[in-house]
């Protein structure tokens, strides 16, 4: 228990209720996730997937995001790298890397956090004004 008198949920625990919601579907469809490797035993790495939002350059394309969980998760959170190129203000453009500095759900990061918070997060970004214009290199290609 917490100073508060809250149950901290296991990093396991926590890590199989959230692939087990990332199984079912998630809210319209346009944001999913899973694990990488079924017998990874530490459940460190994760792929989720983003159909970018309408009314955007983002409209239609899919992005590969990749989320990783390391032993202090979710205390702190995972590392989230784009494998599908984009160009947005909180991606690093040589190597995918979502940046903490840009991106605030990151850097004030909060237990109750989720993968599946920050791929709705990621999404909203991408619709937000000073990304949804953007131009964006050839769909497809990748970091």
């Amino acid at each position: 228990m917490t100073s508060t008198g809250s149950v901290v949920v296991p990093r396991n625990f926590r890590l199989l209720e959230e692939l087990e919601r990332g199984e079912k579907g998630i809210g319209d469809g346009t944001v999913s996730y899973g694990m990488d490797d079924g017998d990874d035993l530490f459940m460190r790495s994760w792929t989720g997937t983003i159909i970018g939002p309408n009314h955007s350059v983002h409209e239609g394309r899919i992005y590969t995001v990749k989320l990783f969980c390391d032993k202090d998760y979710p205390d702190r959170p995972p590392s989230v790298k784009f494998h599908s190129r984009i160009n947005m203000t909180c991606v690093n453009q040589e190597n995918g890397m979502v940046d903490p500095r840009y991106f605030s759900m990151l850097a004030q990061w909060r237990r109750e956090y989720t993968m599946e918070n920050i791929l709705t997060e990621l999404k909203k970004e991408m619709a937000s004004p000073h990304n949804r214009k953007l131009h964006q290199p050839a769909e497809g290609s990748t970091f």
